[in-house]
Order: C-alpha cells, then structure tokens, then sequence
C-alpha cells in the first residue's frame, strides 16, 4: 500500500509522516513538502492514498486533490487542516476523509478503517503477473515461475487475461490454436497442457490460484498480484507502466486487449 503526504510547513509534515506509520507499520509512505513533487510521484509510481494539508502556499489541497484525481480518480484523498471552513470544499470532491489538526495515530487509523475506496490487500498473493511487455509470473520473492512447456504459459497467460471467468478447454485449444480442428488427440495435447501448468504451479506453491471445475478452467483473481488489474482499476502506477504492448509474446492478446 503507497502512501503519500503532503505538509509545506516542516514540523507538521514531520508528525504527519510519523503518525501514519505509527498507524499503518507495514505501509510504503513518502512525505513532501512540495506539492509538485508529490504529484510527479504519483503520476510515475501510483498511489493508494493521500493525505493532503489544505492550506498551503501556492497550490492548496483541494486543488492538489483535483489533480491527483485526474491520475487516478479512484485514489483515496485525506484532508490534513487546522481550519474546519474548508469542510465542505473537501467534501464535495468525494474524499475519503477529513482530519483535523493536531494530527495523532488514532484519528489516521479512524480514516483508513472507512476509505471510500478500500484497499484490497495483496500481501496474500501466491503469484506476481506481468502483462505489459512481455507476460511473466514471478514468485512473491520476485523469482521467475519456470513453465516446463511454452504452451502451458500460454494457456495461463489466457486465463489471466479472462480475470475469473472459467473458459472450456475447447475455449482455450481455439485461442491457442486458432483453426485448427479439436479431435481426440488434440484434446490429449490439451490435457498434457494443462497438467504441466498444475505441476509449475504446485512447483512454487501455488496450485490454489488455478480453479477447475468440469472441463472448465479460471484463476482465482484474489491470489493474483497483476499490472493488468491494477491498470483496470485505474492504478496510477500501472497506467503509466503501459506502453502499447501487452503480453507481446502472444498474437492473439493485442487484439483481445482492445476489447478493455
């Protein structure tokens, strides 16, 4: 979870900073005393949360606020004041709370147990996907997940791209590949496929992310860490990570992708 703060007066920005690491250990927090680069920031690596002073010099919070929700119009924005008149102009950007000087844990821990748009945490991921450029997976550790046969990767990357929805195993042959007709011993070939994706999966402890039910095959989502989802959900960071390219290695994804 990215964190970022905002304070042009020091010794706010410092108690700023270390209330909400007192009240969220385990998140990534930058602090900044200027509003610009705060949103550099944003814009280059993504931000699940701001808390923002309102009153500042130059650009003020509210008009922070309205251009950090052109980056990402689902980022969760936390007003920091001393001057409660600013109430309502905070409130009708549809932040997500409002908090009031002197800052303390306590009232950061009130905000984020009600965020208008929760976090979904990902520190139980079984796997990291890469879709842009190149489709990749990778362990929570950052190794690489190692697919004996291509096609078994392949068939992975489809369902990642599917985000959930169970595909048949005709489904899949027919992305794979294309025209050609699915008989017996392409069915067989389907099956070797598919049980080389369980065994990779199962190699690196991750079995739980593949869901098959009869002749159908899906991920499950919530064990899944993707740029993908996170550009759906309009992630700053994995916006800005997209570069005309998705899972490059495979014709069939560019196309499906303009379907988003």
């Amino acid at each position: 979870m990215r964190m970022l703060c905002v304070d042009d007066e020091p010794l706010a920005l410092q108690m700023l900073e270390m209330s909400i690491k007192k009240a969220k250990p385990d998140a990534d927090v930058t602090a900044f005393e200027d509003q610009d680069d705060l949103l550099e920031d944003a814009e280059k690596n993504g931000c699940d949360i701001a808390f923002l002073d309102i009153h500042m010099r130059g650009m003020n919070g509210v008009e922070l606020a309205k251009r950090l929700k052109e980056i990402n119009p689902k980022m969760n924005i936390i007003f920091v004041t001393g001057f409660s008149e600013y109430a309502g102009d905070a409130m009708s950007l549809h932040a997500s709370g409002y908090i009031m000087k002197p800052v303390s844990k306590t009232k950061i821990e009130k905000e984020l147990a009600d965020l208008r748009f929760p976090i979904v945490p990902k520190n139980d991921a079984l796997l990291r996907i890469q879709c842009f450029g190149n489709f990749d997976v990778f362990t929570p550790s950052g190794d690489h997940v190692r697919f004996e046969r291509s096609k078994a990767k392949e068939l992975f990357a489809y369902l990642v791209h599917k985000q959930g929805s169970s595909c048949t195993s005709r489904e899949i042959f027919a992305i794979l590949f294309e025209d050609e007709p699915y008989d017996d011993k392409r069915q067989n070939l389907m099956q070797s496929y598919i049980y080389a994706l369980k065994k990779s999966l199962k190699a690196v402890g991750a079995e739980a992310v593949l869901v098959h039910t009869y002749n159908a095959f899906a991920v499950d989502t919530k064990l899944l860490d993707c740029d993908y989802y996170r550009f759906k959900e309009l992630d700053a960071g994995a916006v800005n990570s997209y570069e005309n390219e998705y899972m490059s290695q495979y014709s069939w994804a560019d196309f499906l992708f303009e379907d988003y």
